[in-house]
Formats: C-alpha cells, sequence, structure tokens
C-alpha cells in the first residue's frame, strides 16, 4: 500500500510541475467533432462569416474572459462569441520560469498539430509557449494549454462546455485552410483607464510592449503580424532584404506601412489624452495582484517543487508583495505569504530558497501536508457579463475510471 501510494504522489507530483499538459487516456470521441450549436452558426451567417474563415482569440486575465474572433468576407475579423475563463493560477503578469504557476501573457500562435482531442482536460490545444520571446528572455515551461475541466496549474481552463466551442471553432478554421490561429493573451483590457491603474507595476513595460500589439488590432481589426528581434515583440513591421530575424540580436532596420503608422498616431493621441485624464482621477477599482518579477516566480517555482517532494511548506505560494484587496477579478482570493514589501536582486544559484535572505523566506506551516497547488476560482467570473453565445452542450459523463487506474493505465 505504501508503494502505491508513492507512486501515486509521484504521478501527481509530475503532473503538476509539467503543467496542464494534455494525455492520451481516452481514445478520440465524437467531443473533438461536435459541431457548433445552431445558434452560434446563425450568428457567423448574419455577421458575414463563413463557417471555415480564419479565427483568432483574445484572453484577459482580471476579466476572466476569453473571446472568439472570426474573419469577414470583406476581410476584418468580428467577435463572435465570449466565454468566462473558469480558472487561471498566478497572478497578473507574464510567465517567468517553469513550476512559477503562472499562466502565459503574450502572443502565440495555434497550429492543427497542438490540437489535442485526447486532452486529459476534455479537449485542449497548446499555446506554444515558450515562443521566440520567451526563449529569447530565458523563460521555460512546457504544455501550456487551453482546455476544459475547470482545473487549471499554469493554464487557461474553461469549463467543457464552452472548451467545446472553442475547439470547434479552430476546428472548423483549420478545415478551412487557415495554418495557425493567433492567440493574443493579456493581463486586462489595455484601455487608457486601466493602464493608468497599473502604471507603478513592475509589469508595466512589459504590458505597454503588448499594448501596442492589442492598439493595431483595435485600429484594423486583422490580427497583426508579430516578429521577435532585439528580445522584444515588433508589430506589422516590413525588414527590406531581411532573410530572417534573430529574436535576440537587435531590429534590423524595419518600416512599416504608412496606412498604419497615420491610424496608429491618430489612435495614440486619443490615448494620451485619455490616459492623462485617467492619471487625474482617482481609481474606485485598486490593481489585482501581480508578479514581482523573475525573483518572485523562482520562489513559487521552487515553492512548487518542495511541495511536490512532499515537504512542508506555507499552504499558499510565496509573495513578494501583499495580495490586492479587490475580491472582483483577482485571481486568488486568499493573501499570498507576504516575504517581502519590494523585489531585490534576483539569486542566480540554483537552490533559489538557499540564498534569499532568511527574513524573506516563506513562513513554513507546520500543518500543512505535501499536496498538489489547488488552482482557485476565478471570482471574476461571477462578475463578468454572461457570453455573448451561451454554451448549449450537455454534460460530460462522469469518469468511470479511478484516477489512479487512469494514471497507471491500469
Amino acid at each position: 500500500m505504501k508503494l502505491r501510494t508513492a507512486i501515486f504522489a509521484s504521478l501527481i507530483a509530475t503532473v503538476a510541475l509539467a503543467g496542464c499538459q494534455g494525455s492520451v487516456f481516452d481514445g478520440v470521441g465524437a467531443k473533438a467533432e461536435r459541431e457548433l450549436p445552431s445558434k452560434v452558426l446563425a450568428k457567423i451567417k448574419a455577421k458575414g462569416m463563413n463557417k471555415t474563415s480564419p479565427v483568432m482569440a483574445r484572453i484577459f486575465k482580471e476579466e476572466g474572459v476569453l473571446e472568439v474572433w472570426k474573419q469577414k468576407t470583406n476581410g476584418r475579423y468580428d467577435m463572435v462569441a465570449s466565454y468566462e475563463i473558469c480558472k487561471w493560477s498566478g497572478k497578473l503578469g507574464p510567465k517567468y520560469v517553469e513550476g512559477d504557476r503562472q499562466a502565459p501573457e503574450g502572443f502565440y500562435s495555434v497550429s492543427a498539430a497542438q490540437m489535442n482531442p485526447n486532452s486529459q482536460y476534455y479537449l485542449s490545444f497548446n499555446l506554444g509557449f515558450p515562443n521566440a520571446y520567451d526563449r529569447a528572455n530565458g523563460r521555460t515551461g512546457q504544455h501550456l494549454m487551453v482546455h476544459g475541466a475547470c482545473s487549471s496549474a499554469g493554464c487557461y481552463s474553461m469549463t467543457d462546455e464552452s472548451m467545446s466551442e472553442i475547439y470547434a471553432f479552430g476546428r472548423d478554421a483549420f478545415k478551412g485552410g487557415q495554418r495557425d490561429f493567433q492567440v493574443q493573451a493579456y493581463p486586462f483590457r489595455m484601455t487608457a483607464a486601466n493602464m493608468a491603474r497599473y502604471k507603478n507595476d513592475p509589469n508595466y513595460q512589459f504590458w505597454t510592449m503588448l499594448k501596442e500589439g492589442y492598439d493595431q488590432f483595435e485600429i484594423t481589426k486583422v490580427p497583426p503580424k508579430v516578429d521577435v528581434c532585439g528580445k522584444r515583440y515588433v508589430f506589422n513591421q516590413n525588414f527590406p532584404g531581411q532573410q530572417g530575424l534573430s529574436a535576440s540580436a537587435a531590429c534590423p532596420p524595419m518600416s512599416q506601412p504608412d496606412s498604419i503608422q497615420s491610424a496608429y498616431s491618430s489612435y495614440q493621441k486619443t490615448y494620451d489624452a485619455a490616459f492623462s485624464s485617467a492619471l487625474n482621477k482617482s481609481s474606485k477599482k485598486q490593481p489585482a495582484p501581480s508578479i514581482m518579477g523573475v525573483q518572485e516566480a523562482k520562489l513559487v517555482s521552487d515553492w512548487s517543487a518542495r511541495r511536490a517532494r512532499g515537504e512542508k511548506v506555507s499552504r499558499t505560494p510565496p509573495s513578494l508583495s501583499p495580495a490586492s484587496s479587490e475580491t472582483p477579478g483577482a485571481p486568488d482570493t486568499a493573501a499570498p505569504t507576504a516575504i517581502a514589501q519590494t523585489p531585490v536582486t534576483a539569486p542566480a544559484a540554483t537552490s533559489v530558497a538557499a540564498n534569499v535572505p532568511a527574513a524573506a523566506q516563506p513562513v513554513l506551516d507546520q500543518n500543512a501536508t505535501a499536496s498538489v497547488p489547488v488552482p482557485n476560482n476565478n471570482p471574476a467570473a461571477a462578475a463578468v457579463v454572461a457570453p455573448q453565445v451561451t454554451p448549449d452542450m450537455p454534460a460530460t459523463t462522469a469518469e468511470k475510471k479511478s484516477l489512479w487506474n487512469r494514471l497507471t493505465g491500469q
């Protein structure tokens, strides 16, 4: 019995550290071929779209929403569906290292090969983390998904009903010839009011970079062409005479179409005025918790590894800042263990915990038992406006096999 328990704990730890990877426990079922509901198909037709026309998705963490946009016959995109994100783990801000529990932010590309009809989490697709930007900036992790089952360890998790439709949108677009679809993952809607609210956040510079791609989509309603050079994202740029880009090397001479430059300049003037106005107003909505850079990410990663090994650790991940007092829109409802008020230089040693000053060490909960981190519900879900398209797929049948049997193949 002890051996069986040890094997089970080891398997659970492996899954927790690897992220939300799909599996092939179940054969391909009819779930992957379910058609979109008739009312969704009617909406597609009414908006001047084809069933198999290209798609893209936008994710907003704080609002807890995943939007599906689809190309119309005029080439521009329009939103056709919006779904509440059931769960996501971590805080606002990008993913830095394996095990930091952060759901990625940035621009990702999903090909047909990244679609998983055999997922342990109902249906899923791999976001493609780390992308060129992540690799150039030394960010690590794997198996970061959008999936069903409403359970997350660094992924974006949907209800099975919602995931059935999201998967169908992608599947139909691939059948229509789309080679890959873009997923834009943001911390929040990048409005002037929200940017002003987060102006002092340590992730602000990163978010400002993402905002350029957000703005260009808002202007054109066409997914921006995304490249990476100089360890940063660049959008809708041409590189005359350039055969290939290096994500880490400095950007070569580049140019942008005059039409986009002109529209962006006009858009930016309006935004600057709104941003200045927002700075002079007191926002009633407090910022949600955000990750305080790579040092906090490494501390959480170390916490995850020690917890998975069965060591006694705090019940909540370590944090370099106190949790926000805001409940709606914040992923973590319980205040994390605050271990410092301001971030310090990230340790370079392999064992992070061993190189953190004693005063900054996570407080151990002597009553805590080692287990896989349990993701929090997304409190924003109750506050978000109901999706434009209400999923009407039937509830999935409960799994007949126990978790032990599924993991061991018995």
